[in-house]
């Protein structure tokens, strides 16, 4: 499904070169997981932002079901992105100003997808993760975990193939990022996703089918 070849990134810092990425091949497989795990400021945010097409590598491919992402034009990479690739991140980047119905029905939204249509496709999201009493809640009522969970299935409203998940549980609680954790196992078995974890949580890891390392700029 995603077949990354000799990824490099590097970034001018003060006139200084530095060089997070040094050439990463790695395949994700439909219905694989995989984990990759790190040290902070090892480059596992800005792997997962090139593997989604957020940001391009400075050398290298990437390929999504046999497409080129950064030989797509903007508008085809941007529909993409918001239909076939899911995102999750550290901090859930909910709008404050909505309630949690209103935030998972978005990217159906941006697909101009008619209101009532994205709004009943949002509700079945928020029952997915557990959150069908708090749809009408807005981002400050709802606790931590139940923010992520609105994020995840803001993250998975379009029915994506492939979900990206970048420090999932970083910023919750023990117990409560064990509980995104199952929920995360939970949601891509029953939907046989693709699904990528950049995390330190070695709970959450243990739980893919592969566990890596990023570290000196290679996996391992």
């Amino acid at each position: 499904m995603l077949v990354l070849e000799n990824i490099h990134k590097s970034f001018d810092h003060r006139g200084n070169t530095i060089e997070v990425l040094r050439g990463i091949d790695l395949e994700v497989r439909e219905g694989e997981s995989i984990s990759i795990m790190g040290a902070s400021g090892e480059g596992k945010s800005t792997l997962l932002h090139i593997m989604g097409s957020l940001e391009p590598p400075s050398e290298g491919s990437v390929r999504f079901n046999d497409r080129d992402l950064y030989a797509m034009d903007e508008p085809s990479l941007c529909r993409l992105r918001n239909k076939e690739i899911g995102f999750v991140f550290q901090f859930h980047h909910l709008l404050p100003e909505f309630n949690a119905v209103e935030n998972t029905m978005m990217p159906a939204l941006i697909a101009r997808y008619p209101k009532r249509t994205a709004y009943g496709m949002a509700e079945e999201a928020l029952r997915r993760v557990g959150l069908e009493g708090r749809m009408t809640h807005r981002t400050g009522e709802l606790s931590g975990g139940e923010q992520q969970r609105v994020a995840i299935a803001r993250a998975l409203v379009m029915g994506p193939k492939l979900l990206l998940a970048d420090e999932p549980t970083g910023n919750l609680d023990w117990q409560t990022g064990r509980e995104i954790a199952e929920l995360l196992r939970r949601l891509q078995n029953e939907a046989g996703l693709s699904m990528v974890l950049a995390t330190h949580n070695q709970s959450l890891a243990r739980s893919t089918s592969k566990q890596m390392e990023l570290s000196g700029g290679k996996l391992h």
